[in-house]
């Protein structure tokens, strides 16, 4: 059996079992013994003896895996036990001796080490430092180990080593042969590197095998990993075939393994070289010295290496050289472990092999150059904790990443034999001192796993210095326990499992899944669990549709079949309104923690518009917590979810976090968690942003951010959990960046393959989260194999069960119930007016205001005395004052709000010495009544946003927003267009909440005279707004009162004046105040009815203009009939208006705006429709400017003589 070599008896114990039955040996070892024997298959021909180490055939080669000719013939006699005697010198047998006969494949084994004297060997011996050997491999196990990964053993990267050595010296991979009676070289096409593998078999007793890695100097070394690996496990569990023994060219022993520290393994036939590895130790006279001491002096420890090699074909020149060749590899040379770290995809450098110039001893204490190597690991270190996120183990698709200088020790002067040195570290991981090797290890395993954090950029020392305590303390490693880990499991099978049932029952419906993000659902766990825990009240989510459903329902706990029911065409929760698809609704529930304790969760709703709501969630939020009285911020959280080419690409979230630290609008801090599925449609993320990292907008407000693998649901939980504690402990906003991948397209109906096949290529075949982690579990035996069955079973089964099972459909988003104060009578309303004038025209004592304000108090005392009258200012101080008098909350704010764009409302007064604030209206507020005024940052979007979601979750409260200029609305114009118009008939939240846009054409130019009439108009439908342009302080004063008393919640927006508020005539009595309502058409005082020929139409400033040309021109006979409210529109009121007047009376319609502009068509279209019933049915026609693509001109001098032809064409007989 020559071609078994030393694997004979491994053989032969095989072809024992075949002779007895040939069934029950490996198909593979069967066809070798039926070919070899002359059996023909499946028949029952008699045994063949077989001869073990007869010499090869003249002319046939001695092995070769093309040969499989087994030397075997029937009429073999054994070798006589005598012969083999009379050449071995027989010992002295002594009494007491037992003389025990050796059989079997014992025998084997002295016949092939006789056999093997036959072949003329040396060997040469060598003896190896193996430091860096030491440190690399320690390095690619930590890395290995973290990732779930086998280990990288000695002789991995000993066998390599030769492998890497052949290449330089290829003729130790010859053999030797006799042909013809010649003798021959055989050159070798491929290394077959046979690998020594000790066995234990089933009686105890241990055997060696020897199988080979075919081509194995053609593999790269994960491959190569994976046949070593493959190839031993195989040999232990008697998996092995005939063909793993065939053709061995070169092998590798490791006798060090026991202990051996030098040894010259027998060589045999058919192969040039084989290689022995003694034991790792240090040298004997070193072996005394203390680890410190050892470290201190530089001390290696080494392994000597044998090479055994045939004399015939090799020389010992060459075998030492190739020793030396090995010996340069394995201290690092020509990219040795480079090349090892990269097809591993190691984001480290490997150490190298350097001389140790400077030892510690040798310097003295303080010297200068420990100075130095001092000061370069504290370098280390900090660099570590600022970079170490860039080769962090993050994409489940890629976990490749390049090595980054400054994290290497060489790029500071420290070398592996610094590594048992100890050093100062600053307090790292709680250690004032560590060796070097240990700093790593915390700075490694701290920033480098699983886990990336950014928190360096941190002003604040407090905040950087209690995060690095808490991650290098844990090492960022997340210790759950058992019933954590099952608890981690069970969401991420719940999370699938509903999308599976989706996916095959309801095929090609968009759902927007979040397969690939499974993980969001246990981090979403933990996060509500811990705040439950916590005692706290309530979260609040927003989101992107992408897995809202799963959210909805493994989250907030909608029901299964209401979501169901929605794919199947049915609503129930849009019974009125239009209602919206099923990915933008949103709900409350109750989410129970895995320790009982149960917390409130919203959802609030959102169109597609993406990270638009995220201002309004933040407005939810603080609403919930003024509610509470919570001023710490800390009973209510707002989660907000996005997806990372949102996050970086909508400005909105620049927007919303710069809100986080102000006054007026700070939550105390969101936790934002960004579903980072690497790709925004099919935008990659080198075209969707120029930053690292999608979250890098998050370090503007100082945030810290923590990347997360999200095929790692263990670290997911983990940040999840730190993220809630550092929000809690410093009520600041922080980042989880959850880095996933997206399975499918953008929807169900999609093909990304189109645009990134490699991509999806390698997510087509990647397993899903829960089922990496259930092997992992498995692995662990947290779970058998038979309970994550079980698991998978039970979800499935649920959601069949649930589906069908109906359930009580989720609250609303829940608010205070209304509450509509009793009507106050004017007399009762002159006492209050008079008790907040009072108010307003005093200030405490020493409170010194600005001089120019002096005048402005004084006034307004006057009015509490009943002199003088009300301008727009105080009558709208005196609305929100008499609105606090009856218990409800004011808040105002917007850019310069608290003075007033135009410097007319100082609802906030400085003292000039101390720049102390007084608000005035606070000393009439209630106990428990807030009158809140804010100065907001240069932003409407995220203001607006931020006000509408206060006004949704705290309705009791007048909330209104001021713009700067109404022409600046259109900065949040998603806000108006997709929540403010819609959100009750979408999604059933009503809103209360009020803008006040300056308006009017006075010579500005266009970018300061419109807040787009025309614009609101067109949303206006099905009563969803409310939009008055008010001419004077009464007017305003009572549509403040309505909007802040009405029980029924509609946005209110008012086009407010600009130069009215100084107007001579814009100016109303306190009479005006207490007595009458909000009329939406003011009729004409003046003059008879039956005189007037022409009715002209308008609204808000232009009536003035008009008003004055009228007295210059002393026109009785024209009419000016205000609309004081656009929509609803008034058409009764008006019909009634007009009614007064005589049919023949010609009707027109006189506006500042363009034709295309303003409320002109709208109005037109009033009257079209029938819907303004008067005598005589006339439609009014139009007087105004013409249609322009511009609202206003820019030239003071056109603008003045458009409005002179404009006043004058109204009026013309």
């Amino acid at each position: 059996m020559a071609d078994f070599g030393g694997n004979y008896v491994f053989a032969l114990d095989i072809l024992g079992q075949y002779r007895q039955d040939r069934r029950s040996v490996d198909a593979s070892w069967r066809e070798y013994f039926d070919r070899a024997l002359g059996r023909l298959p499946e028949t029952d021909a008699p045994a063949i003896a077989v001869v073990a180490n007869e010499a090869p055939r003249p002319g046939a080669p001695a092995t070769g895996t093309d040969e499989r000719r087994a030397l075997v013939r029937p009429d073999a006699p054994a070798m006589a036990t005598a012969e083999r005697s009379r050449a071995v010198a027989l010992p002295s047998i002594l009494p007491g001796d037992i003389l025990e006969p050796i059989r079997g494949g014992a025998v084997r084994i002295v016949e092939n080490m006789e056999a093997s004297l036959k072949v003329p060997t040396a060997s040469s011996v060598r003896t190896i430092a193996v430091r860096t050997l030491e440190e690399n491999r320690r390095i690619l196990n930590r890395h290995r180990e973290a990732a779930g990964q086998g280990k990288v053993s000695f002789t991995h990267l000993v066998a390599w080593a030769i492998l890497r050595a052949l290449e330089t010296f290829p003729r130790l991979n010859d053999a030797y042969a006799e042909v013809d009676g010649q003798p021959h070289r055989i050159q070798r096409d491929q290394v077959r590197l046979g690998v020594a593998v000790d066995v234990q078999r089933k009686d105890g007793s241990r055997s060696l095998l020897v199988p080979n890695i075919k081509d194995a100097g053609g593999l790269a070394f994960p491959a190569f990993l994976q046949a070593f690996d493959d190839l031993v496990a195989r040999s232990r569990r008697g998996a092995i075939s005939p063909d793993d023994f065939l053709g061995t060219t070169i092998s590798l022993t490791n006798p060090g393994t026991v202990g051996t520290t030098s040894s010259a393994p027998r060589l045999m036939p058919g192969q040039g070289v084989i290689v022995a590895t003694g034991a790792l130790d240090y040298p004997a006279e070193y072996r005394s010295m203390a680890p410190r001491t050892l470290g201190l002096l530089g001390i290696s420890k080494v392994m000597t290496v044998t090479s055994t090699y045939d004399h015939r074909i090799i020389q010992g020149a060459e075998s030492g050289l190739f020793l030396a060749r090995m010996e340069e590899l394995l201290k690092g040379a020509d990219g040795f472990y480079e090349r090892v770290f990269e097809e591993l995809a190691l984001p480290h450098r490997p150490v190298q092999w350097e001389v140790d110039a400077h030892p510690a001893l040798l310097g003295g204490p303080g010297s200068r150059e420990e100075v130095e190597k001092q000061t370069k690991v504290l370098q280390l270190i900090h660099n570590w904790r600022v970079r170490g996120h860039l080769v962090a183990d993050l994409d489940p698709l890629d976990s490749r990443r390049a090595p980054h200088r400054d994290l290497d020790p060489a790029t500071y002067g420290l070398t592996l034999w610094d590594l048992d040195r100890e050093f100062l570290t600053g307090g790292l991981s709680g250690r004032e001192r560590a060796t070097l090797r240990e700093i790593l290890d915390v700075l490694r395993e701290t920033y480098s796993g699983t886990i990336g954090a950014e928190y360096m950029y941190i002003a604040d020392p407090e905040r950087k210095e209690w995060l690095q305590h808490r991650m290098e303390s844990a090492r960022n490693y997340p210790a759950l326990d058992r019933p954590s880990k099952r608890r981690v499991m069970e969401k991420l099978a719940e999370a699938e499992s509903f999308e599976r049932f989706l996916h095959a029952k309801y095929v090609g419906h968009k759902r927007f899944s979040l397969e690939g993000g499974e993980a969001l659902i246990p981090l979403l766990d933990r996060i509500l669990g811990d705040a439950a825990q916590f005692g706290l009240k309530e979260v609040v989510l927003g989101m992107p549709h992408r897995g809202r459903l799963n959210v909805l329902a493994n989250t907030v706990g909608k029901p299964l079949a209401h979501i169901f029911s929605e794919f199947e065409g049915g609503d129930p929760a849009s019974y009125q309104g239009s209602g919206d698809v099923k990915y933008h609704l949103g709900a409350t529930g109750v989410h129970r923690a895995e320790t009982g304790e149960t917390i409130a969760v919203t959802l609030a709703p959102n169109p597609s518009h993406l990270e638009f709501v995220n201002p309004v969630v933040e407005g939810m939020v603080r609403a919930k917590q003024d509610a509470l009285g919570d001023r710490e911020h800390a009973q209510v959280v707002p989660v907000l979810l996005h997806g990372d080419a949102a996050f970086a690409g909508q400005g909105i979230v620049a927007e919303t976090m710069h809100l986080s630290a102000l006054h007026g609008y700070r939550t105390g801090g969101t936790i934002h968690v960004v579903v980072n599925n690497q790709i925004g449609f099919t935008t990659l993320p080198e075209d969707a942003r120029s930053s690292t990292y999608a979250t890098d907008i998050a370090k503007m407000v100082h945030a810290p951010a923590f990347h997360v693998n999200g095929d790692d649901p263990e670290a997911v939980v983990y940040v999840a959990g730190l993220a809630l504690e550092y929000r809690q402990k410093f009520r600041k906003d922080v980042v989880i960046d959850l880095v996933c991948y997206r399975r499918w397209g953008h929807n169900e109906t999609d093909e990304p393959s189109y645009t990134q096949p490699l991509m999806y290529a390698k997510i087509k075949s990647h397993p899903s989260v829960a089922t990496l982690y259930a092997e992992k579990l498995v692995r662990e035996g947290v779970l058998a194999r038979e309970e994550v069955d079980r698991l998978w079973a039970a979800k499935k089964q649920a959601m069949q069960t649930e589906g069908e099972a109906g359930g009580a459909p989720l609250a609303a988003i829940a608010r205070r119930s209304p509450v509509e104060p009793p009507e106050v009578d004017a007399a009762a309303m002159r006492g209050r007016l008079r008790a907040v004038l009072q108010a307003l025209g005093t200030v405490p004592d020493g409170f010194e205001i600005h001089p120019k304000l002096v005048p402005f108090l004084r006034r307004r005392a006057e009015l509490a005395e009943g002199k003088g009258e009300v301008d727009w200012a105080t009558a709208e101080s005196l609305a929100w004052g008499t609105l606090l008098l009856e218990g409800i909350p004011v808040r105002l704010s917007g850019q310069d709000s608290g003075r007033g764009t135009f410097s007319q409302r100082h609802a906030v007064l400085v003292d000039v010495r101390t720049g102390a604030e007084h608000v005035p209206l606070n000393a009439v507020a209630p106990a428990g009544v807030r009158f809140e005024v804010y100065d907001s940052l240069l932003s409407e979007a995220a203001v607006v946003g931020f006000e509408f979601g206060y006004s949704v979750a705290e309705h009791r409260t007048l909330v209104m927003w001021e713009a700067q200029f109404g022409d600046f609305m259109n900065g949040a114009q998603v806000i108006v267009d997709q929540f403010l118009a819609g959100s009750e008939a979408k999604w059933g939240q009503p809103t209360g909440l009020v803008l006040l846009l300056p308006h009017g054409h006075e010579g500005q130019g266009p970018e300061h005279s419109s807040a787009r009439i025309e614009r609101f108009l067109t949303l206006s439908a099905e009563g969803n707004l409310r939009l008055a342009y008010p001419s004077t302080p009464a007017s305003y004063f009572h549509l403040l009162r309505s909007q802040g008393r009405d029980a029924i919640e509609k946005p209110l927006v008012v086009f407010t004046p600009k130069s009215l508020l100084r107007h001579a005539r814009g100016v109303s009595s306190l009479r005006e105040l207490a007595e009458g309502s909000f009329e939406p058409v003011l009729d004409d005082t003046v003059g008879e009815p039956a005189r007037v020929r022409r009715v002209v139409l308008c609204t808000g400033k232009v009536y003035f203009d008009l008003l004055k040309a009228r007295e210059d021109a002393r026109q009785a006979d024209v009419a000016l009939v205000r609309l004081e409210q656009l929509y609803p529109f008034p058409a009764a009121e008006l019909g009634a208006a007009l009614a007064r007047y005589s049919p023949p009376t010609d009707l027109v319609w006189a506006q500042e705006e363009p034709r295309n502009m303003g409320a002109w068509r709208f109005v037109r279209e009033r009257f079209l429709d029938g819907e303004v019933r008067h005598p005589g049915g006339r439609l009014p026609r139009y007087v105004g400017r013409p249609a322009s693509a511009s609202p206003a001109t820019g030239s003071l001098k056109k603008h003045l003589a458009e409005q002179e032809a404009l006043v004058q064409e109204a009026l013309k007989p």
